[in-house]
């Protein structure tokens, strides 16, 4: 039987990945919302979804749908800002829906408790998009650390670097208080990837924390992770800026490339499936990664010194001339 969903954030970047997952499954989007107009990508998918940009007049239509037409929201698919997830999280549960939620869930660890007692009150779910967690390849090493000898502690190295233009400044993103910093907005999926696959956090280390990058230390009971993120292009290796390619993404583990650059084209849809099917990942399937990236955010950054990143080795080359 098909489910119906509405979704916030139909303007934002990562929109058209829940788009393609509810059409790939078979659902009907019936309503979306963004303070943003510039949503002529719905038309590729359900051009006939009914679309607001005030919020008042959102829920109002929900409303009007439940109780004048008889029509049951089953699921509330959330692209919004990273600060409003908590908000759109408890909104979907009251109208009655199950919320899916993109990264981060929420910006801090009390935040989740909080919605538990919503997830009580209500009888709704809400499930997280954890992508990585379906990731062939991802699967794979989670299986051969499973099979390891439970006293190894793997090293490993993440590097992901994505750049960004002024842009990112001048929007939410750019703006701590919204997007949690760059070690949030775009580590948390590694984050979860790290402690999904090796266990619980022993120690968080931060030793750069900027608004184009951020790098530190972190030991699970598996693994010794010395990370490097950025959006700043210069930290990309020379022969990629060449090319203009403007992503880069690594991880090593006991100095070995784990492949994985391909395989990211359907994940949302296979997590929207799972979800579906009556599984998925729930509020605590969250919690470490949310400790993690709250914990760097508030952390005071040690310098360059200690287990750090090699790329930590180029930070007095390059330097932010954002304003």
């Amino acid at each position: 039987m098909n489910k119906n969903f509405a979704l916030i954030g139909a303007a934002g970047y990562i929109a058209p990945r829940h788009m393609q997952a509810i059409k790939d499954t078979g659902n009907n989007l019936l309503t979306a919302f963004d303070k943003g107009d510039s949503v002529g990508v719905i038309d590729s998918y359900f051009p006939e979804a009914d679309f607001f940009v005030e919020f008042e007049r959102f829920d109002r239509h929900i409303e009007k749908l439940k109780y004048e037409k008889n029509v049951r929201l089953d699921y509330v698919s959330i692209c919004s800002p990273n600060y409003l997830h908590d908000a759109h999280i408890r909104f979907a549960l009251r109208s009655g829906a199950d919320a899916i939620c993109e990264k981060p869930l929420v910006l801090n660890p009390w935040n989740i408790d909080k919605l538990l007692k919503v997830e009580e009150n209500t009888g709704k779910k809400v499930y997280n998009i954890l992508q990585l967690r379906v990731h062939p390849s991802i699967i794979a090493l989670k299986e051969k650390v499973k099979n390891s000898s439970k006293n190894t502690k793997h090293e490993v190295d993440l590097t992901y670097l994505t750049s960004r233009g002024n842009w990112y400044f001048a929007s939410w993103k750019g703006d701590h208080s919204k997007s949690g910093g760059i070690a949030t907005n775009i580590g948390v999926h590694f984050y979860d990837m790290l402690s999904w696959i090796f266990g619980e956090v022993q120690e968080n280390i931060v030793h750069v924390h900027e608004k184009d990058k951020a790098a530190g230390y972190l030991e699970f009971e598996n693994a010794r992770v010395r990370w490097f993120l950025s959006i700043n292009a210069g930290y990309l290796p020379q022969d990629l800026q060449e090319k203009g390619q403007t992503t880069f993404r690594s991880i090593k583990i006991d100095g070995a490339e784990l492949e994985f650059s391909g395989g990211f084209k359907d994940l949302h849809t296979m997590v929207y499936k799972d979800i579906l099917n009556g599984k998925g990942y729930g509020l605590d399937a969250a919690r470490q990664a949310i400790e993690i990236v709250h914990d760097i955010r508030n952390s005071n950054p040690i310098g360059i010194k200690g287990d750090f990143h090699s790329f930590c080795k180029k930070l007095s080359k390059y330097s932010l001339n954002h304003n």
